[in-house]
């Protein structure tokens, strides 16, 4: 497991559990990034705050150099944006001539993870563009007090994966997922919760085609949604993780 020390992260002390939606496979990468920034802005201090998978420039497929290129100069900005929270999201990167959807968690100013995407989408053409990171790189990040992990859209489907964050606090879930599988996200989501008794903020995206349905759901299968929101937020308490699996003890520690 990774570890953050509390010299790195200041005194940041995750209180609040954020969910961005909105659409962008239509607007330019510049336009994209500024609407993260505003929405991003907007939250309180002390938030962790998911963004939806490839929220910069969605599956360029046409323009991945660009997509790219446009990641790395934005890197710094989105380390910034990181200022006393912390801010997770998909960005395309280009690393030894292959393209990877590549998740980052950022936090004070700071990267503190990235994480390949292992499954990649089929259906949608994803093995023909980007190449598949390893499952051993999976692995629990700890900070600011939480042990955090990464699923990353389609990967939500795979239950061994599920196994190797067993011991999460808090599950991210940045998808680009469509309206067609909707009820299948949700159902998904809310057994991670349940499964590994512990938070799970889901980011989607909501272009037209897409499902929406972001949500913060609790380690009870509580859940907070609305898809008429490019916000969703929801308290975090740790106390409540103590709590499930001291009434449902399944071995989670």
């Amino acid at each position: 497991m990774l570890q953050i020390t509390a010299k790195e992260v200041y005194h940041l002390m995750i209180s609040n559990l954020i969910s961005l939606q909105f659409d962008y496979a239509t607007k330019s990468f510049e336009e994209n990034f500024k609407t993260l920034e505003s929405l991003v802005q907007k939250t309180p201090k002390n938030s962790l705050v998911l963004a939806p998978e490839l929220c910069l420039s969605a599956y360029s497929y046409d323009n991945l150099e660009e997509s790219a290129n446009f990641s790395q100069r934005v890197l710094p900005k989105l380390k910034k944006l990181s200022k006393e929270r912390v801010l997770s999201l998909t960005v395309t990167q280009k690393i030894d001539g292959k393209f990877y959807n590549n998740a980052k968690i950022f936090s004070n100013d700071k990267e503190i993870y990235s994480q390949s995407k292992i499954k990649l989408f089929p259906l949608g053409g994803e093995p023909n563009y980007f190449a598949s990171g390893k499952e051993e790189n999976i692995r629990l990040v700890e900070c600011c007090g939480v042990k955090i992990a990464l699923l990353i859209c389609f990967e939500l489907r795979f239950i061994d994966l599920w196994q190797k964050i067993r011991g999460a606090d808090i599950i991210l879930a940045p998808s680009y997922w469509g309206k067609p599988r909707k009820s299948q996200l949700r159902a998904l989501s809310i057994a991670l919760a349940i499964a590994n008794q512990c938070f799970v903020i889901v980011s989607n995206s909501s272009d037209e085609d897409m499902a929406s349905g972001s949500c913060v759901i609790n380690p009870f299968g509580e859940i907070v949604e609305d898809d008429k929101q490019d916000t969703i937020s929801s308290k975090f308490d740790k106390n409540l993780i103590k709590k499930m699996r001291r009434y449902m003890d399944v071995g989670i520690k």
